[in-house]
């Protein structure tokens, strides 16, 4: 007499099968988070290192435009792979030069071949006063800056609170090389929240 293969199951072989495939769903769901939570790091990374990147103001020398202990994000992609000129007016980070282990943040204020100036606590740009209104009266400086001819590939910056800002003024001209990103979003404090002028 011949008996069908299966009809000779094990009941206990068959109860250890059907937990491992209620397991399979469980199992499949983890890998498929942890997939995702690959993928998010990866992207997360990815935009740190090429596209917005976060910074935090040390000091007032950029008031009233952003405040000490601000939190903002500043757009790197764009200077790190010349997709767009520096612009004057724009507020960019930078390493100090001659400090290369600290970053500032600064106003552009002269481009390559401007001649800039300063009297009476004014920015004479080209021979013309430059019309800064991110800079209010008591915030201005009346420390004179006799008229000097930006150099190829590099740029002049001063902070928008003139009197208390360590600037182009007292160490010079900042070479196109140590220009890094530009400051565009203040994410912290949630009452300062919004874009940088």
């Amino acid at each position: 007499m011949s008996v069908a293969v299966a009809d000779l199951v094990c009941p206990g072989t068959a109860a250890s099968s059907a937990a491992a495939e209620s397991r399979r769903p469980a199992i499949l769901a983890v890998m498929a988070w942890l997939r995702d939570l690959m993928l998010s790091v990866l992207i997360a990374v990815l935009v740190v290192l090429f596209l917005y990147r976060p910074v935090k103001v040390e000091g007032t020398s950029m008031m009233p435009t952003l405040y000490d202990q601000e939190r903002l994000f500043i757009n790197q992609f764009s200077y790190k792979f010349g997709l767009g000129p520096i612009q004057r007016g724009d507020t960019v980070v930078f390493w100090v030069p001659g400090e290369l282990s600290t970053s500032y943040i600064k106003r552009v204020i002269g481009l390559p071949g401007d001649t800039v100036a300063v009297e009476n606590g004014y920015v004479i740009l080209n021979g013309k006063k430059l019309a800064e209104k991110y800079v209010p009266p008591e915030f201005r400086d009346n420390r004179p800056y006799p008229p000097t001819v930006v150099p190829p590939g590099q740029y002049f910056v001063l902070g928008d609170d003139r009197i208390s800002s360590n600037d182009s003024r007292a160490w010079g001209f900042v070479p196109r090389n140590l220009i890094y990103g530009k400051a565009v979003f203040v994410f912290w404090p949630l009452e300062r929240i919004g874009t940088v002028r």
